[in-house]
């Protein structure tokens, strides 16, 4: 990708928080560029290489990006216009010049969180079975006569 005149930083916020990012995104002639990797990749579900080629895909979505390069650190530093690219993965991006932020929205499933603590009010769910075997009947010894404990000693046979 060229170099291009004039870029200033800007600041990506994805759902109101900003994105940790070691390269920095920025605008230039109208567009708003940034590394594929952290600010693409956070929101996609699956990327892989057809040949030159990185597929991104999220939901039923699918976006092809043609690469530069497709060596392992490629992602950091391929830029792209970064506005079309999520609004083609169903995000919704907003700029604002004043602040030089871009607000990505996402439309994603519900966030992982921490389980809620322990509700006896709830409703319980029986436990399921667990498949144990059953125990194997062994026999007991039968002893016959008084039980006197052993006093002789063991005999050894006799080396040859």
């Amino acid at each position: 990708m060229p170099i291009l005149p004039l870029a200033a930083a800007v600041t990506v916020l994805l759902d109101g928080r900003p994105v940790p990012a070691y390269v920095r995104a920025f605008a230039s002639a109208g567009r708003t560029y940034a590394p594929l990797a952290p600010y693409v990749t956070r929101i996609a579900e699956r990327l892989w290489y057809e040949g030159g080629t990185l597929v991104i895909e999220r939901g039923d979505r699918r976006v092809r990006v043609r690469l530069w390069s497709v060596a392992p650190d490629a992602l950091d530093r391929e830029y792209v216009p970064i506005a079309p690219l999520l609004r083609s993965l169903g995000e919704s991006v907003r700029y604002d010049a004043r602040t030089r932020t871009v607000e990505v929205g996402s439309a994603g499933g519900p966030e992982v969180a921490t389980p809620a603590p322990f509700d006896a009010n709830a409703r319980q769910v029986a436990p399921r079975v667990v498949f144990t075997p059953a125990p194997i009947a062994t026999p007991h010894p039968v002893w016959h006569g008084a039980a006197t404990p052993r006093r002789t000693p063991l005999p050894f046979p006799e080396p040859t």
